[in-house]
């Protein structure tokens, strides 16, 4: 559509064009590497974490995430949700599931910029970053289409059109550590090393938990059907010194990272 409009349409044709054409001599010169890697585990929740066992018979605690819980007033009947609500409670004594994956298209990106840059190219020095970002998310979209339909299979039969994948009509969600329904960077780390994520694709975490390179993705896989995105929202001193209980991080230190979701 914006191809016809009669203010850009000329300018956005010709920046297509462009991203295509660099796209092409990524591919073709191989100036861009794609790596991730994934794991499928034993899971249950405990309150408001979730338990990563070594195996089907929970033999041994391999890791946990730790979850934030809503605590704004909503309508009567509405619940304040966590992602831990999407796993099965440890009492039901029933095995449920969680994924977790590391994925990058940036490995060569440092590069590629620097050569552009010392040619006082900029123009293709912002267009490299930007579309090895858009390759990171279609690589997560991939990777996730894969873990349903394969790799985990618990929807098999999945058949969406690319419109119906963009307005993310599948069933399960993969949320990020540092967006809305996780807020805090910190259990970025438990996933890198519950991955081996840093040996596996050359991703690293900065002290700032950016990642590094920055075309790159994290996140955990929750397959619920009711599963969905939220905004935790502002959080009360209550919760922070629980979560600092459960965390094993002192207040400080917690407060520090979530500082735009304090209430207090």
């Amino acid at each position: 559509e914006i191809f016809e409009s009669k203010t850009y349409g000329n300018e956005a044709k010709k920046l297509f064009n462009d991203a295509n054409k660099l796209l092409d001599e990524i591919i073709s010169n191989k100036l861009l590497t794609a790596n991730g890697v994934f794991g499928l585990y034993t899971a249950n929740s405990v309150d408001d974490d979730i338990e990563i066992y070594t195996d089907e018979n929970k033999g041994g605690v391999l890791s946990t995430f730790h979850t934030l819980r809503q605590q704004s007033k909503k309508s009567k009947g509405e619940p304040n949700i966590a992602l831990a609500d999407f796993i099965l409670p440890k009492e039901t004594e029933t095995n449920d599931y969680i994924g977790a994956f590391a994925v990058t298209t940036g490995i060569g990106l440092e590069k590629t910029v620097k050569k552009f840059e010392e040619d006082q190219d900029d123009y293709n020095s912002i267009m490299a970053k930007a579309i090895a970002d858009r390759l990171v998310e279609a690589f997560a979209e991939l990777l996730h289409e894969k873990i349903r339909k394969e790799f985990w299979g618990y929807s098999p039969n999945e058949n969406l059109t690319s419109e119906e994948k963009i307005k993310e009509k599948y069933i399960g969600i993969r949320p990020a550590p540092g967006y809305p329904a996780q807020p805090d960077h910190t259990e970025k780390p438990i996933i890198f090393n519950l991955l081996n994520a840093t040996e596996k694709t050359g991703i690293t975490l900065t002290e700032s938990l950016a990642m590094y390179p920055a075309a790159s993705v994290c996140g955990i896989y929750f397959s619920h059907p009711e599963s969905k995105y939220f905004n935790v929202g502002k959080l009360g001193k209550d919760q922070i010194l629980d979560y600092h209980r459960r965390k094993g991080m002192s207040v400080n230190e917690i407060e520090k990272w979530l500082g735009s979701n304090l209430s207090y």
